[in-house]
């Protein structure tokens, strides 16, 4: 099993992997595939099922949609150019994807919410269709979201295409088990074997200069959110809230008076920041979602910018270890909060975060192998029940909260010698049955918990 830590790490754009990233790249996906047939089509419609229907406004999934088959794509996303491109659409009913011909796409009728069609396979699922001059369906293709701006059609959903398939790594660790038997044969750590495993594909100038682009748009986008204040759209009236906390910590710095509580409040701010910008609809990386993105950079920052010892060295380190528990989540259960609930997201989030922060700490394979149990043990069974359908509550302070946990989980683990009764694998599967077991309502729908509890949504 190989996920690249490119895989874990992509850059996109806000608010959503899931709902907003994984639509858009599927629209890129059909457009490619019409590019490469002998069809010529004239027109294009789109359907949203399961929770890309439910929530889908909220988290921009027909904006995402609609650009999508117009042409853009996440990682390069122009946010004027988009605003532009979205009011030519409206006015003219057409898109004009690069390589075709202008195509018939009108927003309020081709684009359609079907709430009642279930797609079984995944909650998150669209249907993109290609038309003829009469309006008939010629061309259509089944896509599910399955998050972290993963896609997948139906038919490499049902063969497992959701795995590598490329040539054989040297540390090809499917379960955390299998991974602290890899270490402790080969003596590396468990970064040593995530980078060698990327060697195996890429060579290591593309790795690292990757990596370094990876920290760069995170700690760039938590700089916006410290900086940014204002109101976030989408009708909550939602106020941000890292900058003017920041400028508060700030102040306070070399006060005696300051309680040693106070760095939660850096923690929090820095994952706040974050997932403020992505609700704003931002450049982001996915860490492993844009709805979890604030807590892996928020506890990298807290290591760098308050930790004794800290150097730059060590975010490589960081991230491939992050990384490597990431994709155990994903390979055994699921980083989806419209699949497992929010416990797949901040959850996974948590356990990445506090497996790297003890990596960084120096803590053995053992040691980061039970951080990242701690984190996630402590969020299992937390329900995605975002209010009005938007990324913002409760999604933005529970990064915050994510961060914390990972930092106090790292710690717990410090302080032992790595032996402990619950393994991560079983963490990880606890997750994924919980997450079966979970109600649809507290899936990503919108359809229970604060979503229909808080007064005025």
């Amino acid at each position: 099993m190989f996920l690249s830590v490119f895989d874990m790490f992509k850059l996109g754009i806000g608010p959503s992997s899931s709902h907003t990233m994984g639509p858009m790249v599927a629209a890129a996906r059909f457009l490619d595939d019409l590019r490469g047939s002998a069809f010529k089509p004239a027109g294009l419609r789109a359907s949203l099922h399961g929770s890309l229907a439910f929530t889908g406004v909220g988290h921009a999934t027909d904006r995402a949609v609609i650009l999508g088959l117009a042409g853009f794509e996440p990682a390069t996303y122009d946010a004027d150019r988009a605003e532009a491109v979205l009011l030519d659409i409206a006015a003219g009913k057409t898109v004009a994807p690069a390589g075709l011909p202008r195509l018939k796409f009108d927003p309020t009728t081709d684009l359609m919410f079907d709430y009642d069609t279930v797609l079984s396979a995944h909650a998150n699922g669209l249907r993109l269709m290609a038309t003829d001059a009469q309006g008939d369906v010629i061309r259509q293709e089944t896509y599910f979201s399955i998050g972290g701006g993963f896609v997948l059609t139906e038919a490499e959903l049902a063969s497992g295409k959701d795995t590598d398939d490329g040539a054989p790594v040297p540390f090809p660790f499917k379960t955390a088990a299998e991974m602290l038997d890899m270490a402790k044969t080969s003596g590396k750590s468990i970064a040593e074997m995530k980078r060698a495993n990327e060697l195996s594909r890429i060579d290591a100038k593309t790795l690292d200069a990757g990596i370094a682009r990876i920290w760069d748009v995170m700690k760039a986008c938590m700089d916006r959110g410290l900086a940014t204040e204002g109101t976030l759209p989408g009708g909550l009236n939602v106020q941000r809230r890292a900058a003017g906390i920041h400028r508060a910590l700030l102040s306070e710095r070399g006060m005696n008076l300051t309680a040693p509580h106070v760095i939660n409040d850096w923690i929090s701010i820095y994952a706040m920041a974050v997932n403020e910008e992505n609700a704003a609809g931002g450049q982001v990386v996915t860490a492993p979602t844009n709805g979890a993105a604030g807590v892996v950079p928020a506890t990298l920052r807290y290591w760098l910018d308050h930790v004794p010892g800290a150097a730059p060295s060590g975010v490589t380190d960081y991230l491939l270890t992050a990384a490597a528990i990431g994709g155990l989540v994903k390979f055994n259960a699921s980083i989806s909060g419209a699949e497992c609930g929010c416990q797949a997201e901040v959850g996974s989030a948590s356990a990445m975060a506090a497996a790297g922060l003890a990596a960084v700490m120096k803590g053995t394979p053992e040691q980061i192998e039970n951080a990242a149990e701690i984190a996630l043990e402590h969020h299992l069974g937390m329900t995605c029940d975002p209010v009005r359908g938007l990324v913002q509550v409760p999604c933005i302070e529970r990064n915050g909260l994510g961060a914390i946990k990972a930092v106090s989980a790292a710690s717990l683990a410090l302080r032992g010698n790595g032996q402990h009764l619950v393994p991560l694998d079983s963490a990880i599967e606890t997750m994924r049955q919980t997450g079966e077991d979970m109600s649809a309502k507290y899936k990503e729908t919108a359809l229970g918990g604060l979503a229909v509890n808080v007064p005025n949504c």
